[in-house]
């Protein structure tokens, strides 16, 4: 288990005051949030933390940018996020509270509010935790992903700024706003809207986001396929129409690979540099790059995890979950 600090008091202590006080006769949503702070801001959205007056706790509360906030798919896409987060109902997903619409008729959602360190966070000390510790994190986010995957969901932006973990041993895989939903039927959600522009690929340097223009414009991508190039699977980077849970199972490979070797599978100093990585070069086994000793079956998993090919990859996180339980730590014992 992980060792964090813990939540701030005036977060997380109750007081009788605050449960005995009475509830208005009228509930007005437009006062229920108060003492707003910002706490991150993602590409489209922004995170704040507030109290809910009614129930006497701090949330998070998500809202898009202002520059968004009047941007239909972008609204739509936020409430998507919303929706499928509070659908997946799992011990490793954040749970939603409310969607709402704010005094402007803006979406909003609030969730839980955790505190803890995300997986890049922790690595930036990697020296602080022992591998054990940080492949639990791995089958923590797992376990999430088979729900999802079992329930026509691929959450398709799994890297480390994405995982989160807590000080009471939790583990949280955040943000589905990219993820892509099936109907029982397995048909693609008719959510999507579509419409016709210039194939065109625009590489932006920067914080390792990529936006590639496509054909069709979707709900989920925008016209753009979104995420962070060094997780992103070939297909995904490709806009492969087909594309299914086994794009969470490369994503999850690559952070596994890093977790072990400290660099990312994916090489190259510039964005289109990674770009060609992805699509081509196959990355040194984990063993050969690493620093310190691994795992054999470790290394072994990171490899078939980031196959080209999604075929020849694990076919369900349960399989991937059943080998990352096995003894490999005895490994590291031998001399």
């Amino acid at each position: 288990m992980l060792n964090f600090p813990e939540p701030p008091k005036s977060y997380s202590s109750v007081f009788l005051e605050e449960t005995d006080k009475p509830l208005p006769g009228k509930i007005d949503p437009r006062t229920r949030y108060a003492f707003f702070s910002t706490i991150a801001k993602g590409g489209k959205s922004l995170i704040k933390s507030c109290k809910d007056l009614h129930l006497s706790r701090f949330v998070c509360y998500k809202t898009l940018k202002p520059e968004f906030a009047s941007d239909e798919i972008e609204q739509r896409r936020l409430i998507r996020e919303a929706r499928v987060t509070s659908m997946l109902q799992h011990p490793n997903t954040v749970p939603t509270y409310e969607l709402g619409r704010d005094g402007r008729g803006n979406p909003y959602f609030t969730m839980k509010l955790v505190h803890g360190y995300t997986l890049r966070e922790i690595l930036n000390f990697r020296e602080r935790y022992d591998l054990h510790q940080l492949v639990e994190l791995v089958i923590q986010v797992g376990h999430a992903l088979q729900y999802a995957h079992i329930h026509g969901v691929a959450h398709r932006d799994i890297k480390p700024e994405n995982i989160l973990a807590g000080p009471y041993g939790e583990v949280l895989l955040l943000d589905w706003g990219l993820a892509k939903v099936w109907h029982p039927d397995g048909s693609v959600s008719g959510a999507d809207i579509t419409a016709k522009q210039r194939n065109t690929v625009d590489l932006a340097e920067g914080d390792g986001n990529i936006d590639v223009a496509i054909e069709d414009i979707s709900l989920t991508g925008h016209g753009k396929a979104q995420g962070t190039v060094h997780y992103m699977s070939p297909e995904q980077l490709k806009q492969d129409p087909s594309i299914d849970h086994r794009t969470d199972i490369f994503s999850i490979g690559a952070v596994l690979y890093e977790i072990l070797c400290g660099e990312k599978p994916a090489k190259g100093a510039k964005l289109h540099e990674v770009v060609e990585s992805v699509l081509h070069e196959r990355p040194p086994e984990a063993t050969a790059v690493a620093q310190h000793k691994v795992p054999a079956l470790l290394s072994d998993v990171a490899r078939k995890c980031l196959n080209k090919h999604p075929e020849a990859r694990f076919q369900s996180m349960e399989e991937l979950i059943m080998l990352l339980q096995q003894d490999w730590m005895s490994e590291l014992s031998r001399v």
